[in-house]
């Protein structure tokens, strides 16, 4: 009954950070909208507990309007009108059973995100590419959960507020629908991000708008907001969607395969990732004054590569490594961002409100760098591959 709220929440922050990616997560500051439907004022954590015990709607459909102001002008493939980097707008249906499609729009084609409750695809027309991704695994069935008590909020605010500093659920009204909105940032190193907001339906718990802000900046930099918003059963077409015919797939992250025993298998560490790759893994214990935490094998685009990861939190640093294209080719696009020198290979830089992206080619490896820290640190992080 209750899976859609509970798993809407976590799709909907995912398509904005997404995407990507996502991400992570996902509030509101809101102007007074006169006459439209506002709730009474609530402390946050019955806002919470109501919206986590209401009863599930057969389903949703809405409009949606995606803002995306992260890349800079100029910068995109094919003068970025790719809904997915420039930002549109289309539908979303959303089943009880956490089942979800959103269709975005624009003049070169749709963007579609799509959940079956166990796999997320992104599919960008533009690109005629499909990401593909396992969601995580429900510790336990939606049906069998007792329902949410105070206390259980409570606990769960205190562990939040560790961390991150909460809002109120400030009283507001989202596409004329009735909202509580709740508003949080983090207490110490968040990289570039500043806050993030959550508006859900203050009658059946479902999120209905979700915003990410940069450090200082007032507008947001990333938003999904659902206007025209109706309550009730989603037919199995409005849910279904087939990739075209010739459209290129891209797996993200499944678990690597072993070939001794045929099996599907999550594969980490240093040496027993370096033993599965056909290069030479650079993942030093420290990069950029952070400390290596993880590194996993990792199946991207049909080949064998290297995910790592160093410090902890939103000001950590994620680096891809993968086999350089044999071409030499460079992804579409590249040709419009500024050029880094990375101890004498020429990179890529893509700098963003909420993080820098650097990449750059050396001895056959395609290196990847990203983080939400500034330019000059991805630059020093990249340099410290070696």
């Amino acid at each position: 009954m209750r899976r859609l709220r509970t798993l809407s929440t976590r799709r909907i922050a995912a398509i904005a950070v997404a995407v990507a990616a996502l991400v992570i997560t996902a509030g509101i500051a809101q102007a007074e909208l006169g006459s439209e439907p506002k709730p009474a004022p609530k402390a946050l954590d019955r806002a919470i507990l109501d919206a986590a015990n209401a009863p599930a709607p057969a389903g949703l459909s809405a409009r949606i309007t995606f803002t995306n102001a992260l890349l800079p002008a100029g910068t995109m493939p094919g003068g970025g009108s790719s809904p997915l980097l420039a930002g549109a707008e289309g539908r979303i249906w959303l089943a009880r059973d956490g089942r979800m499609r959103l269709e975005l729009q624009s003049e070169r084609g749709d963007a579609q995100i799509i959940s079956d409750g166990d796999r997320l695809t992104v599919y960008d027309a533009d690109s005629e590419t499909a990401y593909t991704a396992a969601l995580p695994e429900e510790r336990e069935k939606t049906a069998d959960r007792e329902p949410a008590t105070l206390a259980d909020v409570r606990r769960g605010l205190e562990r939040l507020a560790q961390a991150w500093t909460l809002s109120g659920a400030q009283p507001t009204s989202t596409g004329g629908r009735p909202t509580y909105t709740v508003r949080i940032s983090p207490k110490d190193d968040g990289g570039l991000l500043g806050a993030g907001e959550l508006a859900w339906d203050s009658e059946h718990g479902v999120p209905l708008r979700a915003a990410i802000y940069a450090q200082g900046q007032s507008e947001p930099v990333l938003e999904l907001e659902a206007t025209d918003v109706s309550f009730g059963a989603v037919s199995d077409a409005d849910l279904r969607f087939t990739a075209p015919e010739g459209a290129k797939v891209v797996e993200i992250d499944p678990p690597a395969h072993d070939p001794s025993s045929g099996k599907q298998e999550a594969v980490s560490g240093v040496e027993a990732v370096q033993s599965r790759l056909p290069f030479r893994l650079a993942a030093p214990r420290e990069l950029a004054g952070l400390p290596r935490k993880e590194v996993r094998l990792v199946r991207f685009d049909g080949g064998a590569g290297a995910i790592s990861l160093y410090g902890e939190g939103l000001g950590g640093i994620v680096v891809l490594q993968t086999p350089a294209r044999a071409d030499g080719a460079q992804d579409e696009g590249g040709d419009r961002l500024p050029q880094v020198n990375i101890d004498g290979a020429t990179g890529t830089e893509l700098a963003t409100a909420l993080g820098t992206i650097v990449t750059f080619e050396r001895g056959g490896v395609s290196y990847t760098v990203a983080g939400s820290v500034p330019p000059v640190a991805a630059e020093n992080a990249a340099r410290g591959l070696r």
